[in-house]
């Protein structure tokens, strides 16, 4: 039983379903960047290599002396994006975070909510100065993308089960309460709850 004083600090090591703030969404689509320009560049130093050997002399095509790359990495980086939001509702940097994409009203996006919300994303990138302030008045954190797609950005974890997870695995016990399991739709249930 939760009473007292205790019952603040229980509700701040739960975030789940709570928007998620600015820093870790910047962080998150930091890491995206990252990720996707590593995978970019690793999947063009393979094609590079495979050209080399089927013609005989190196192959260097970049994105900066090839049209071709260029239009190929924007492609990637719209197919990174989109998928990710439309299937798990997280790219790999949103889910290093612990954060995720859901409905305004948050159930799960459908996919052409993940497609418009990718498409919108170069402009609320390119009016940073005006997208930042507008995600910071917002109680929901909500960018132009969001916005424009009906979508929101929330934590997707419980701190507070995983804490208690971690504590049993170190004891070799099992968790003192049942812990929260996501269900095909990425939503957190009880354990002993059926999923619907």
């Amino acid at each position: 039983m939760v009473t007292g004083s205790r019952v603040a600090p229980v509700a701040r090591a739960s975030l789940q379903g709570n928007y998620a703030g600015v820093a870790s969404r910047l962080v998150a689509f930091a890491l995206d960047l990252v990720i996707s320009s590593l995978v970019f560049t690793i999947a063009l130093a393979a094609v590079n290599f495979s050209a080399g050997i089927v013609i005989g002399h190196p192959v260097h095509w970049s994105r900066s002396n090839s049209v071709v790359v260029a239009v190929i990495s924007g492609v990637w980086l719209f197919v990174y994006f989109a998928y990710s939001w439309a299937t798990t509702g997280r790219t790999p940097g949103m889910g290093l975070l612990g954060i995720r994409v859901v409905r305004a009203d948050g159930a799960h996006a459908e996919p052409w909510r993940a497609v418009v919300r990718t498409l919108i994303l170069p402009v609320s990138v390119a009016l940073f100065f005006v997208s930042l302030p507008l995600i910071l008045v917002q109680r929901e954190h909500r960018a132009p993308h969001d916005l424009v797609a009906g979508t929101a950005v929330v934590y997707g974890w419980d701190a507070r089960a995983a804490r208690w997870r971690l504590l049993a695995r170190s004891h070799g016990r099992p968790a003192p309460f049942p812990v929260a399991q996501p269900s095909a739709t990425g939503d957190a249930t009880s354990a002993g709850q059926p999923k619907s």
